[in-house]
């Protein structure tokens, strides 16, 4: 069974930054593509970014223009840079991967899943 896993959370205050990785092995085929999702307490999850594995990428209205999703193929990492962040960022943030990017890239779901990694940002 593949594992996703995450790091690079942690607490920040307002307007600070945060890069998460999450390494995932097995998804550098043409028709795969990877997310992040995150879940703040008491909330639906939501997709926040998404990429194929030909770099197109989407990203959740709240979070253009602040946050960045890449990837480095040959590494099997997924990167989420997060800039200007703000107190309604705090959530737990999960890597996602698919053999169908069609599944990722509308930011709706994925069927393999990392634990999550927690970002806690302060006013």
């Amino acid at each position: 069974q593949v594992q996703l896993v995450e790091s690079g959370g942690g607490s920040v205050q307002a307007g600070g930054s945060l890069r998460l990785s999450c390494t995932a092995p097995g998804f550098t085929s043409n028709s795969c593509g990877m997310g992040w999702f995150r879940q703040a307490p008491g909330k639906e999850r939501e997709g926040v970014a998404a990429i194929d594995s030909d770099g197109s990428t989407s990203y959740a209205d709240s979070v253009k223009g602040r946050f960045t999703i890449s990837q480095d193929n040959a590494k099997n990492t997924l990167y989420l840079q997060m800039n200007s962040l703000k107190p309604e960022d705090t959530a737990m943030y999960y890597c996602a991967a698919d053999h169908d990017a069609r599944r990722t890239r509308q930011l709706r779901s994925a069927r393999t899943w990392g634990q999550g990694t927690k970002v806690t940002v302060s006013s």
